[in-house]
């Protein structure tokens, strides 16, 4: 996977991040795979659990270090990303994929529910064949405070148990669409087993509906959304890139596309669960 080169490193010796312009709290780097140490660190994590200022205080200069923000919870059954089975061995990079084309493959090659009929009812108003990307919205906030909101949003919910304790990670990536593959998150691993794949959607998304990774669970995913679709035709042709992304979301959840797309009007962040 071709990447930036990596500050991480600089930290061992360097806690605090001074020499990268930072002003680091405690934290430590993890180097955890499935299959041993990586042979740099994936990120950086802080000690403590993230609150409300925590995202725009060390994420905006971590930035400029090359290193991009995410909430990742540390509190959950799995534990933390250090016990998540990382593959970034496993893991191509996003720009080699197109994000149409993978998109496409899965919404043709799922075989959710089973029969045709019921396959029409989930899907309505589009039929078997991939009905193409959503056209791009303009932008009705600034995606990197539309990004800070958010996390301010998470952080200060002490009791939502969707990514409970989320702690703040700087990782060093191109662009925050990135930040699945350049940890190796195995999340989709059930979905997709290639995540750099669901990356590349992601950059799709981050062009067209400003979108940001804010938070990862072991097998959920959380970004802001700067353009959301604002009537439902606008949803719906989101909706349908929702179900090739993550099916559960729809098979799992709102049953169907349709009633899933009324959930997306001028909705700001964006959820999926893979199970």
């Amino acid at each position: 996977m071709a990447t930036l080169p990596n500050p991480l490193p600089r930290l061992a010796t360097d806690p605090s991040g001074r020499s990268l312009g930072l002003q680091l709290p405690p934290g430590r780097l993890l180097d955890t795979t499935e299959n041993g140490p990586h042979h740099e660190p994936l990120l950086w994590l802080a000690d403590k659990p993230a609150g409300p200022g925590t995202w725009t205080a060390l994420g905006a200069p971590a930035a400029r270090a090359g290193l991009l923000p995410v909430l990742v919870e540390t509190g959950g059954p799995q534990g933390g990303p250090d016990e998540w089975d990382l593959m970034p061995d496993d893991v191509s990079y996003p720009g080699d994929h197109d994000p149409e084309d993978v998109l496409a493959e899965y919404w043709e090659g799922d075989e959710e529910p089973g029969p045709d009929d019921e396959l029409g009812d989930l899907v309505d108003p589009f039929g078997p064949q991939w009905p193409g990307l959503a056209p791009p919205k303009k932008l009705s906030a600034d995606p990197g405070t539309r990004a800070a909101h958010t996390a301010d949003e998470l952080t200060a919910d002490q009791g939502q148990s969707v990514f409970p304790a989320p702690h703040l990670a700087l990782v060093p990536a191109r662009r925050s669409a990135d930040i699945p593959a350049s940890i190796g998150w195995s999340g989709p691993l059930n979905h997709e087993n290639d995540v750099a794949r669901l990356c590349a959607v992601l950059r799709s998304w981050e062009d067209r509906f400003g979108i940001r990774v804010v938070a990862l669970g072991f097998d959920a995913l959380l970004l802001s959304v700067a353009a959301p679709p604002t009537d439902l035709a606008e949803a719906e042709a989101v909706a349908a890139e929702h179900f090739a992304f993550c099916p559960d979301n729809i098979t799992q959840g709102a049953d169907t596309l349709r009633a899933y797309a009324k959930e997306l009007v001028g909705e700001t962040t964006w959820f999926f669960w893979w199970d």
